[in-house]
């Protein structure tokens, strides 16, 4: 039961820190967070350590891929911003 509380935070912190980042979600807020919550509430009967592990792991992966979404999408804002394309004519 001791192992079960430890990964209760540890999902606990993953929900937190992805209702964190799907504010700037592109679909918008709202449908991010429905679907987090469906995706939880989905696996909230899991009591295996191992298949937990495995579902924290794979939202660790979701969070990495957000994070590369928002910073491609702040590399391209800047670069038009900044960067002219020289292969326009005018």
């Amino acid at each position: 039961m001791k192992m079960a509380n430890s990964l209760r935070g540890e999902v606990l912190n993953l929900y937190k820190n992805l209702l964190y980042l799907g504010r700037d979600y592109p679909k918008g807020e709202d449908y991010f967070k429905r679907r987090l919550k469906n995706v939880f509430l989905k696996n909230k009967d899991v009591k295996d350590p191992e298949k937990i592990k495995e579902l924290i792991g794979r939202g660790k992966f979701v969070i990495k891929e957000l994070e590369a979404l928002y910073f491609l999408r702040k590399y391209r804002t800047m670069k038009q911003r900044y960067y002219s394309d020289v292969n326009k004519t005018d």
